[in-house]
This record gives C-alpha cells, structure tokens and sequence, in this order.
C-alpha cells in the first residue's frame, strides 16, 4: 500500500518535525494553516489574557492558546486548534492536561478571522465544533469589530463594538466589552 495514499493520524501529525508551519488534520488529510497577522495575533492575545485572567481567578478551568490541538475524530483522525480555547475544570481527565493533543472537545472555541480567510472556511469550522460538542463558539471579526457568538448553527448573536460578550454557562460570570478587543 502507498503510504502517501493512506490517511494520517494524530499520532504522526504530533511528530512532524517543527518547520514553522501549523497544521491541523482534517479526516486524515494534513492542512497547512497560515499564520495570523498581527493585528489577528494581538486581538487573539487579548482575548486571551482576559479570559485567561477571569478563568484562574475563579478557578474554572484552563484556557489554551492557538495551536492547542483537539481531536474531534478518530479513524481518519481529525485535530483542529482553535485561536484561544477553555477547557472547564470537571472535563479535564484524571490524569490531568496531556503532553499530546485533547481527546475531548473544548466548551468554548474561539476563531479570530484573518484576512485569508473566506466566509465558507469560517462557517465550516463553527460548524466543525459544534457538531463536536463544543457548547459555544465565538468568531471574532476584526474588520467589522464585531463577535458573533454560536451555541448552536440556529442560535446565533452578532455583537458590537459598544456590546459585551458573556460567558454565559459556559464560562461562568465572564463579561467582556467588545470594543476592548480591539
């Protein structure tokens, strides 16, 4: 059998030699994902230390950064790594964080758009997470200075600048002006 021809495991995508490159791993069949710019970079690290601070001060769990991988599938293996994720104290495995990828779904995706980035890619990728079992998803759009937030592909709100994102259930007592994101 051709190994080219075969699908690839999560297994193999983890000890691909680091090339600067980012991948994720779609039904076995490895993606090279572009970097994000530095207007993504910045509004992803923002969110990130606010979140982040919000979730160790009340100890709910644990927020990941861009590249964290989630495998969402098994057999062709699919990983895909959200911008910023959260992972909520009572789903982390006995055995604690693995050195390897999740083997469970964050309870919140967060997808920061880039300028490559078309409207279908980043509807697949909601679509992706929440048929995984993500509980939310928020898609932040720098251009518009918008986020919209999905608990389900029927359940969506588009928020301003001059709006605040909560956490909802999800990440318990979170609140977040939009327009500090930018």
């Amino acid at each position: 059998m051709d190994v080219s021809a075969r699908p690839m495991t999560a297994e193999e995508l983890i000890r691909l030699p680091d090339e600067g490159k980012r991948y994720e791993l779609i039904e076995g069949e490895l993606r090279v994902m572009a970097p994000g710019g530095a207007r993504h970079g910045t509004i992803a690290g923002t969110l990130c230390g606010l979140v982040s601070a919000h979730v160790r001060a009340h100890n709910l769990g644990v927020v990941c950064a861009a590249e964290t991988g989630y495998r969402l599938k098994r057999d062709p293996d699919t990983v895909r790594a959200p911008d910023l994720s959260f992972v909520s104290h009572d789903r982390i495995p006995p055995q604690g964080i693995p050195d390897s990828y999740w083997d469970l779904v964050p309870d919140l995706a967060v997808e920061v758009v880039s300028p490559s980035d078309t409207a279908d890619e980043v509807l697949e990728k909601v679509g992706v997470w929440l048929a995984a079992g993500t509980r939310m998803v928020w898609v932040v759009h720098p251009k518009t200075r918008t986020v919209t937030s999905y608990r389900s592909l029927k359940e969506i709100r588009v928020l301003t600048a001059e709006e605040s994102l909560e956490g909802e259930d999800v990440v318990p007592g979170l609140s977040l002006r939009i327009g500090d994101l930018f």
